[in-house]
């Protein structure tokens, strides 16, 4: 991870720790980049938003910076990362933009930033960005007179991906009572679009973004909502997305929890049952639950495990030519479909699955049993210094060296947040409770607590 970019783009507060100014310089910079100096051709680069009040800002102010550089910036406006991801490559653009903080509170916001293939961008390029933001490299050059860059409404790309999402499913919706928490933010129109046009009933819920209200009590980080929600409307299933909708969380018709671990077993079931899952394996990253790796040694599926992010994910299963991969939080990508985690995407999949098989969503994840778990942030003024602390070590080692075989401990630093993560899975979740809050104090205690 570099200064300013971590593993999901740059993000911080709005305006605090990322400015108009960081937007404006990084368009600068993108536009200069991606000149076609030998055929004379204009950068092209898409850009998409979410509802946060602050996306205009930032959207202008890279439009501001790619212009000026000479590139012709299209606007796809208020949509999802996955939707940036594939209008950029099915469309020949340069690179994408998406402005979003995800499943951050409001006043968060975030560039993230994508290749020609749609996929997060390299490092190399991304390390040159921040040269540029921190001055040691020359400024570059403004275009002049023609070569000004302009600005194109490409609505019209939001539709295509849209159009491509609805041609993916199998068999029609029909009758089949669906629950969308769009969370405030960038499916709030995109979703029951696609659900009402493959035939569902379709039931939406926290659909009126008001440019704070993203993520608030709501969508992905708080299902709850939904759950009570599909067991009060009788529904047949229900998905939960995040604040830019490249994740996804299921409730079944009871209002169980589905999570990403869960959606990983069924649908990697559902391959191996029909002879598509390449190598036999699904990547997961060591946050997922020891439940799901019993569930997959019991059906005889083989697995990955990566450092946590979604970009890390990708990159085992492009390396590996596997197919299917995620997290827990519900980030699950379907490599044959997208290159990036995609919460529409994935709810399509599990429709599919249901459909087949003709079963309800509770029995195909009723095989998978979840291990107790409990996971704490802690928010700290320096994460690498916190986490490589001799003491906190010490106590991580006595917790793990306690749990032998049982259980076992993970403590990682936040790549999006100056946070702390520690997650303990045990027996019991009163096990798991006493040894999170046994490490955090002593964080607590060194002093590193913000």
């Amino acid at each position: 991870m570099g200064k300013y970019f971590g593993t999901d783009g740059f993000r911080g507060e709005a305006n605090k720790n990322l400015t108009a100014d960081h937007a404006y310089k990084i368009g600068r910079y993108l536009g200069w980049y991606y000149q076609h100096k030998e055929d004379n051709e204009r950068c092209r680069v898409v850009i998409g938003k979410d509802t946060r009040r602050s996306s205009y800002m930032f959207e202008y102010a890279l439009v501001a910076g790619l212009t000026a550089s000479g590139a012709d910036v299209y606007l796809l406006h208020v949509t999802t990362t996955p939707s940036v991801s594939y209008v950029t490559r099915t469309e020949s653009f340069d690179c994408g933009i998406m402005i979003s903080a995800s499943h951050n509170p409001y006043y968060d916001n975030g560039i993230k930033l994508l290749n020609a293939n749609g996929e997060k961008m390299d490092e190399e390029t991304i390390l040159k960005i921040e040269d540029y933001l921190d001055g040691k490299c020359e400024e570059v050059p403004y275009a002049e007179k023609e070569n000004i860059g302009c600005t194109v409404d490409h609505s019209a790309g939001r539709n295509r991906y849209i159009g491509y999402l609805i041609s993916l499913a199998t068999r029609s919706y029909k009758d089949k009572k669906v629950g969308l928490d769009c969370a405030n933010g960038s499916s709030w129109m995109i979703a029951k679009s696609v659900f009402d046009a493959l035939g569902a009933k379709t039931y939406v819920i926290n659909n009126q973004p008001d440019g704070v209200n993203i993520n608030t009590n709501c969508g992905s980080t708080h299902i709850e909502g939904l759950q009570k929600f599909v067991v009060e409307n009788g529904l047949d299933v229900g998905f939960a997305f995040d604040g830019d909708a490249d994740r996804c969380l299921c409730v079944d018709e009871n209002g169980n929890l589905v999570d990403g671990d869960a959606i990983m077993y069924i649908y990697g079931c559902y391959l191996k049952e029909r002879g598509k899952l390449f190598g036999n394996k699904v990547v997961t990253t060591v946050m997922s639950n020891f439940g799901l790796y019993k569930a997959f040694d019991a059906v005889g599926i083989d697995y990955e495990k990566t450092a946590v992010g979604d970009k890390y994910v990708y990159e085992n299963m492009v390396q590996n030519g596997y197919r299917l991969g995620g997290e827990q939080s519900g980030h699950i990508i379907f490599k044959k479909y997208a290159t990036t985690g995609d919460g529409i995407l994935t709810a399509i999949k599990m429709m599919e699955v249901m459909l087949e098989k003709k079963k309800t969503l509770s029995e195909l994840a009723s095989p998978f049993k979840v291990y107790p778990q409990v996971l704490k942030n802690i928010r700290v003024t320096d994460k690498r210094e916190a986490q490589d602390d001799s003491d906190v070590q010490a106590a991580v080692k006595e917790v793990a060296d306690a749990l032998g075989t049982d259980g076992r401990i993970l403590v990682r630093e936040s790549g999006t947040e100056p946070v702390v993560r520690v997650m303990v899975e045990a027996g019991d979740l009163e096990t798991c409770q006493k040894y999170v809050d046994k490490v955090i104090q002593v964080i607590k205690d060194k002093g590193y607590q913000a």
